[in-house]
């Protein structure tokens, strides 16, 4: 998405720098360019500490890392009136920010994915719980407060802003996105990759991403269990992460062979890789509701289908599901349920074609990349005024 905003405001004339790292994300090994023009945005990465993201030490070194570093270049190229549009991960980027503007007498967007340290506190992270969580939420949102704008990206992340004091004026919500000019409705066996994989014409329930802390995977496990006597149904799971290699490791030691898992899949091919389940996952655990948005279901109704949420039914995504009739809802650690939206929806056909219809007729009104990108331009015009 940030590419997305990035390409667009340099095509309509404004002059767009990207601070970002030298590291890429599916590669911790490689290392990118430290300066490039990109479609007219001038990209600069810093260079950081490479530990990864496989242990918390380690990524809080990275992070910290990059903060000092981020800091520095931003110091250099950040002018008096610029906009400094502050995107989290990493977490509490908003504080360095917030005192960047104020030395060079800018104003700051703040774009917030999730809220930190909070999620790690409702993630049981205990370091986030105590006083030092304490100290970081009192910098992050004197950050906050101070900022321009902060755009939340569900209404329930807005109202947890305006329950911090955050002013009403300094809010607003613009839900992620997906590129629905480039990810189109595809009938499954179009998809080049069912083939690849071997998944012939079973039902699949794909899961595409991230697999992390904030995930619940012992309810997809008790489904696939519950499922393991369906020859025709398959679970799969295209990308990475802590939780996912739970996962596969779990359901080998249980002798389960109706997951497959394949690796993230090149952006040229998303629309493929989308295209080849027939319904798509999308997992959230309850304490975090409000944290988080999965941003996964833009993909997913740009694609066309129906989306099988796992976490709260009264959620803000479980909700949506129900009122736009694009979905099937199940609590976190109702095995039974999620296997039984499994094969209601493999078993009605008609049902899957009305959800993708609405998935898809949701985007277009909604949720458009085009819609989205202008209310950011917008946005960002009012920031830059006196």
């Amino acid at each position: 998405m940030v590419s997305d905003l990035a390409f667009f405001l340099a095509s309509q004339g404004h002059s767009v720098h990207v601070v970002t790292s030298r590291l890429r994300y599916d590669d911790p090994a490689a290392e990118l360019p430290a300066w490039e023009s990109i479609r007219g945005v001038e990209v600069h990465r810093v260079r950081t500490t490479r530990f990864g993201r496989a242990g918390l030490v380690g990524r809080a070194l990275d992070y910290g890392s990059f903060y000092l570093a981020a800091t520095a270049r931003l110091l250099r190229l950040v002018h008096p009136a610029d906009v400094l549009i502050a995107k989290t991960d990493p977490p509490l980027i908003s504080v360095p920010a917030g005192w960047v503007v104020r030395l060079r007498r800018a104003r700051l967007v703040n774009w917030l994915q999730d809220l930190f340290p909070e999620v790690a506190a409702a993630l049981g992270i205990r370091l986030a719980q105590g006083a030092v969580g304490g100290v970081l939420a009192r910098l992050r949102d004197r950050s906050l407060a101070r900022a321009a704008m902060n755009v939340a990206i569900g209404q329930r992340m807005q109202a947890r802003l305006l329950a911090l004091g955050v002013g009403p004026a300094r809010v607003t919500v613009v839900p992620n996105w997906s590129d629905d000019e480039q990810i189109r409705p595809m009938v499954s066996q179009a998809s080049p990759l069912r083939a690849e994989w071997g998944l012939g014409r079973r039902f699949v329930l794909g899961y595409s991403g991230n697999l992390g802390c904030a995930h619940d995977y012992a309810t997809v496990l008790a489904a696939a269990e519950l499922l393991s006597s369906q020859a025709d149904v398959v679970l799969l799971f295209i990308g990475g992460g802590a939780s996912l290699d739970r996962l596969r490791a779990l359901a080998k030691g249980r002798g389960l062979t109706n997951l497959m898992f394949q690796p993230y899949q090149p952006a040229e091919r998303l629309n493929e890789s989308l295209a080849s389940a027939d319904a798509h996952l999308v997992v959230l655990r309850p304490e975090v509701e409000g944290l988080i948005v999965p941003s996964k279901f833009y993909g997913i109704a740009a694609a066309g289908r129906p989306t099988v949420f796992v976490g709260d039914p009264r959620g803000e995504i479980g909700a949506l599901l129900s009122e736009a009739d694009v979905g099937l809802a199940v609590a976190q650690g109702d095995g039974a349920g999620l296997a039984e939206a499994v094969c209601r929806l493999r078993d009605d056909q008609e049902l899957r074609e009305r959800m993708g219809r609405n998935a898809r007729r949701l985007c277009e009104e909604r949720y458009s990349r085009r819609a989205a990108l202008g209310r950011w331009e917008r946005l960002l015009i009012d920031a830059a005024r006196p």
